[in-house]
Protein backbone atom coordinates (compact mmCIF):
# COMPACT_ATOMS: atom_id res chain seq x y z
CA UNK A 1 0.00 0.00 0.00
CA UNK A 2 1.28 3.34 -1.15
CA UNK A 3 1.99 5.89 1.42
CA UNK A 4 -0.84 8.97 1.41
CA UNK A 5 0.06 12.09 2.36
CA UNK A 6 -2.54 15.26 2.10
CA UNK A 7 -2.03 17.84 -0.47
CA UNK A 8 -1.11 20.50 2.11
CA UNK A 9 1.92 18.69 3.76
CA UNK A 10 5.35 19.13 2.65
CA UNK A 11 7.05 15.90 2.13
CA UNK A 12 11.09 17.18 1.55
CA UNK A 13 13.06 14.91 -1.25
CA UNK A 14 15.07 12.16 0.49
CA UNK A 15 12.54 11.78 3.35
CA UNK A 16 11.41 7.61 3.30
CA UNK A 17 7.91 6.99 3.63
CA UNK A 18 7.16 3.02 4.40
CA UNK A 19 3.95 1.29 2.87
CA UNK A 20 0.54 2.45 4.24
CA UNK A 21 2.16 5.43 6.22
CA UNK A 22 -0.81 8.46 6.31
CA UNK A 23 0.50 12.07 6.41
CA UNK A 24 -2.64 14.34 7.64
CA UNK A 25 -3.03 18.05 6.41
CA UNK A 26 -0.20 20.98 7.28
CA UNK A 27 2.73 18.11 8.15
CA UNK A 28 6.13 19.09 7.36
CA UNK A 29 8.84 15.92 6.62
CA UNK A 30 11.95 16.53 6.70
CA UNK A 31 14.57 15.16 3.65
CA UNK A 32 16.44 13.22 6.36
CA UNK A 33 13.31 11.49 7.95
CA UNK A 34 12.53 7.91 7.77
CA UNK A 35 8.70 7.12 8.69
CA UNK A 36 8.12 3.05 9.23
CA UNK A 37 5.31 1.00 7.65
CA UNK A 38 1.73 1.62 9.13
CA UNK A 39 2.78 4.87 10.85
CA UNK A 40 0.08 7.84 10.67
CA UNK A 41 0.52 11.65 11.21
CA UNK A 42 -2.57 13.23 12.16
CA UNK A 43 -1.64 16.89 11.47
CA UNK A 44 0.26 19.92 11.98
CA UNK A 45 3.29 17.60 12.66
CA UNK A 46 6.74 18.52 12.41
CA UNK A 47 9.36 15.80 12.06
CA UNK A 48 13.11 16.94 11.32
CA UNK A 49 16.80 16.00 11.72
CA UNK A 50 17.49 12.64 10.95
CA UNK A 51 14.68 10.68 12.34
CA UNK A 52 13.70 6.98 11.95
CA UNK A 53 10.14 6.07 13.05
CA UNK A 54 9.06 2.86 13.78
CA UNK A 55 6.06 0.89 12.46
CA UNK A 56 2.57 1.38 13.20
CA UNK A 57 3.55 5.01 15.35
CA UNK A 58 1.23 7.57 16.04
CA UNK A 59 2.00 11.22 16.34
CA UNK A 60 -0.95 13.68 17.13
CA UNK A 61 -1.20 17.80 16.06
CA UNK A 62 1.37 20.20 17.01
CA UNK A 63 4.20 17.93 17.54
CA UNK A 64 7.68 18.40 17.41
CA UNK A 65 10.07 15.58 16.55
CA UNK A 66 13.76 15.11 15.88
CA UNK A 67 14.03 18.71 15.85
CA UNK A 68 17.84 20.32 17.38
CA UNK A 69 18.62 20.45 20.84
CA UNK A 70 17.60 23.15 22.79
CA UNK A 71 21.32 22.78 24.24
CA UNK A 72 22.09 26.81 24.09
CA UNK A 73 26.12 25.81 23.93
CA UNK A 74 25.36 24.04 20.81
CA UNK A 75 24.83 24.82 17.24
CA UNK A 76 21.54 24.44 15.58
CA UNK A 77 22.52 21.62 14.17
CA UNK A 78 20.27 18.84 12.24
CA UNK A 79 20.91 15.55 14.77
CA UNK A 80 19.63 11.89 15.34
CA UNK A 81 16.40 10.52 16.60
CA UNK A 82 15.42 7.00 16.68
CA UNK A 83 12.07 5.95 17.87
CA UNK A 84 10.71 1.89 18.05
CA UNK A 85 7.50 0.52 16.90
CA UNK A 86 3.86 1.33 18.28
CA UNK A 87 4.77 4.75 19.80
CA UNK A 88 2.11 6.77 20.58
CA UNK A 89 2.73 10.57 20.69
CA UNK A 90 0.27 13.08 21.67
CA UNK A 91 -0.55 16.90 20.86
CA UNK A 92 1.74 18.73 21.58
CA UNK A 93 4.34 16.52 22.35
CA UNK A 94 8.67 17.60 21.87
CA UNK A 95 11.25 15.04 20.99
CA UNK A 96 14.69 16.86 20.46
CA UNK A 97 17.61 14.72 18.28
CA UNK A 98 20.22 14.39 20.08
CA UNK A 99 24.50 14.61 19.03
CA UNK A 100 26.51 11.24 18.25
CA UNK A 101 24.42 8.45 18.51
CA UNK A 102 21.48 10.60 19.34
CA UNK A 103 18.13 10.49 21.20
CA UNK A 104 16.50 6.81 21.39
CA UNK A 105 13.18 6.13 22.21
CA UNK A 106 11.92 2.30 22.55
CA UNK A 107 8.78 0.77 21.16
CA UNK A 108 5.51 1.04 22.31
CA UNK A 109 6.37 4.33 24.06
CA UNK A 110 3.53 6.69 25.24
CA UNK A 111 3.98 10.19 25.69
CA UNK A 112 1.02 12.49 26.45
CA UNK A 113 0.37 15.79 25.51
CA UNK A 114 3.13 18.69 26.15
CA UNK A 115 5.03 15.98 27.51
CA UNK A 116 9.29 16.80 26.58
CA UNK A 117 11.99 14.63 25.75
CA UNK A 118 15.13 16.62 26.12
CA UNK A 119 18.33 15.64 23.34
CA UNK A 120 20.51 12.34 23.94
CA UNK A 121 17.68 10.72 26.30
CA UNK A 122 17.32 6.78 26.22
CA UNK A 123 14.49 5.44 26.77
CA UNK A 124 13.48 1.92 26.95
CA UNK A 125 10.41 -0.10 26.06
CA UNK A 126 6.91 0.77 27.68
CA UNK A 127 8.00 3.45 29.00
CA UNK A 128 5.12 5.93 30.07
CA UNK A 129 5.30 10.11 30.02
CA UNK A 130 2.00 11.37 31.61
CA UNK A 131 1.04 14.96 30.11
CA UNK A 132 3.47 17.91 30.65
CA UNK A 133 6.81 15.66 31.83
CA UNK A 134 9.99 17.10 31.40
CA UNK A 135 12.89 15.07 30.45
CA UNK A 136 16.38 17.16 30.89
CA UNK A 137 19.12 16.16 28.69
CA UNK A 138 21.10 12.23 28.67
CA UNK A 139 18.18 11.02 31.10
CA UNK A 140 17.64 7.41 31.04
CA UNK A 141 14.40 5.27 31.73
CA UNK A 142 14.43 1.91 31.99
CA UNK A 143 11.70 -0.63 30.35
CA UNK A 144 7.88 -0.06 31.90
CA UNK A 145 8.79 2.77 34.00
CA UNK A 146 6.17 5.46 34.45
CA UNK A 147 6.51 8.82 35.06
CA UNK A 148 3.59 11.03 36.53
CA UNK A 149 2.09 14.37 35.28
CA UNK A 150 3.73 17.85 35.34
CA UNK A 151 7.35 16.10 36.69
CA UNK A 152 10.36 17.69 36.26
CA UNK A 153 13.19 14.87 35.56
CA UNK A 154 17.21 16.21 35.88
CA UNK A 155 19.85 16.16 33.40
CA UNK A 156 21.53 13.11 33.17
CA UNK A 157 19.23 11.34 36.09
CA UNK A 158 18.42 7.33 35.67
CA UNK A 159 15.58 6.02 36.39
CA UNK A 160 15.38 2.06 36.49
CA UNK A 161 13.02 -0.54 34.91
CA UNK A 162 9.50 -0.83 36.61
CA UNK A 163 9.98 2.47 38.26
CA UNK A 164 7.08 4.78 39.28
CA UNK A 165 7.36 8.08 39.44
CA UNK A 166 4.48 10.16 40.79
CA UNK A 167 2.59 13.50 39.12
CA UNK A 168 4.34 16.86 39.82
CA UNK A 169 7.82 15.37 41.26
CA UNK A 170 10.94 16.93 40.84
CA UNK A 171 14.08 14.22 39.92
CA UNK A 172 17.03 15.14 40.62
CA UNK A 173 18.86 11.71 41.94
CA UNK A 174 18.53 8.31 40.12
CA UNK A 175 15.45 5.87 41.34
CA UNK A 176 16.43 2.49 41.51
CA UNK A 177 14.44 -0.25 39.43
CA UNK A 178 10.92 -1.66 40.54
CA UNK A 179 10.62 1.53 43.19
CA UNK A 180 8.34 4.45 44.03
CA UNK A 181 9.37 7.82 43.98
CA UNK A 182 7.55 11.00 44.14
CA UNK A 183 8.21 14.61 45.91
CA UNK A 184 10.09 17.78 45.52
CA UNK A 185 13.00 16.72 45.70
CA UNK A 186 11.69 13.32 44.80
CA UNK A 187 12.41 10.31 47.55
CA UNK A 188 11.61 6.47 47.75
CA UNK A 189 8.23 5.31 49.10
CA UNK A 190 9.44 1.88 48.68
CA UNK A 191 8.28 -0.50 45.72
CA UNK A 192 5.96 -0.25 42.74
CA UNK A 193 3.74 -2.88 44.09
CA UNK A 194 0.60 -1.94 42.18
CA UNK A 195 2.91 -1.84 39.09
CA UNK A 196 4.59 -5.16 39.47
CA UNK A 197 1.38 -6.77 40.47
CA UNK A 198 -0.88 -5.32 37.17
CA UNK A 199 2.48 -6.41 35.40
CA UNK A 200 2.37 -10.17 36.51
CA UNK A 201 5.08 -10.17 39.05
CA UNK A 202 3.96 -12.97 41.24
CA UNK A 203 4.03 -12.28 45.01
CA UNK A 204 7.37 -14.32 46.32
CA UNK A 205 8.92 -12.10 43.19
CA UNK A 206 7.72 -9.63 44.78
CA UNK A 207 8.36 -10.14 48.13
CA UNK A 208 12.11 -10.82 47.16
CA UNK A 209 12.22 -7.93 46.03
CA UNK A 210 10.60 -6.06 49.62
CA UNK A 211 13.45 -7.95 51.31
CA UNK A 212 15.96 -6.34 49.22
CA UNK A 213 14.75 -3.01 49.39
CA UNK A 214 14.89 -3.25 53.24
CA UNK A 215 18.07 -4.54 53.03
CA UNK A 216 19.48 -1.41 50.88
CA UNK A 217 18.05 0.83 52.70
CA UNK A 218 17.67 -0.27 56.64
CA UNK A 219 21.28 -0.42 57.27
CA UNK A 220 22.61 3.48 56.37
CA UNK A 221 25.47 3.40 59.37
CA UNK A 222 27.05 0.86 56.58
CA UNK A 223 28.79 2.26 53.55
CA UNK A 224 26.69 1.99 49.91
CA UNK A 225 29.17 -0.56 48.65
CA UNK A 226 28.85 -2.95 51.63
CA UNK A 227 25.00 -2.59 51.11
CA UNK A 228 25.35 -3.27 47.34
CA UNK A 229 27.74 -6.10 48.31
CA UNK A 230 25.35 -7.63 50.37
CA UNK A 231 22.42 -7.50 47.74
CA UNK A 232 24.63 -9.24 45.53
CA UNK A 233 25.89 -11.98 47.73
CA UNK A 234 22.40 -12.67 49.71
CA UNK A 235 20.45 -12.68 46.16
CA UNK A 236 22.47 -13.98 44.11
CA UNK A 237 21.00 -15.89 41.19
CA UNK A 238 17.62 -13.46 41.23
CA UNK A 239 17.62 -11.61 38.46
CA UNK A 240 15.45 -8.96 39.65
CA UNK A 241 18.15 -8.22 42.21
CA UNK A 242 20.84 -8.45 40.26
CA UNK A 243 19.29 -5.88 37.65
CA UNK A 244 19.70 -3.57 41.15
CA UNK A 245 22.76 -4.48 41.73
CA UNK A 246 24.05 -3.35 38.09
CA UNK A 247 22.03 -0.14 38.44
CA UNK A 248 23.77 0.82 42.07
CA UNK A 249 27.16 -0.29 40.53
CA UNK A 250 26.75 1.64 37.07
CA UNK A 251 28.50 5.44 36.80
CA UNK A 252 26.38 8.17 37.07
CA UNK A 253 27.17 11.65 38.48
CA UNK A 254 23.75 12.40 40.01
CA UNK A 255 22.88 11.39 43.69
CA UNK A 256 20.74 8.16 44.48
CA UNK A 257 17.02 9.10 45.65
CA UNK A 258 16.22 7.28 48.44
CA UNK A 259 13.71 6.81 51.22
CA UNK A 260 13.18 10.36 53.39
CA UNK A 261 15.03 10.07 56.59
CA UNK A 262 12.55 9.31 59.47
Amino acid sequence: MNPSVHQSSVVEDGARLGAGVAIGPFCHIGAGVEIGDGATLHSHVVVGGYTRIGARARIFPFAAVGLPSQDIKAALEAGALTIGEECVIREGVTINAGVGEGTRIGARCVFLAASHVAHDCRLGDDVILSNQVLLGGHVEIGDHAMIGGATAVHQNVRIGAHAFVGGLSGVEGDVIPFTLASGNRAHLFGLNRVGLQRRGFAPERIERLRRAYRLLFAQEARALSERIDCLSRDFAGDADIAAIVEFLRAPSTRPLCAPRAR
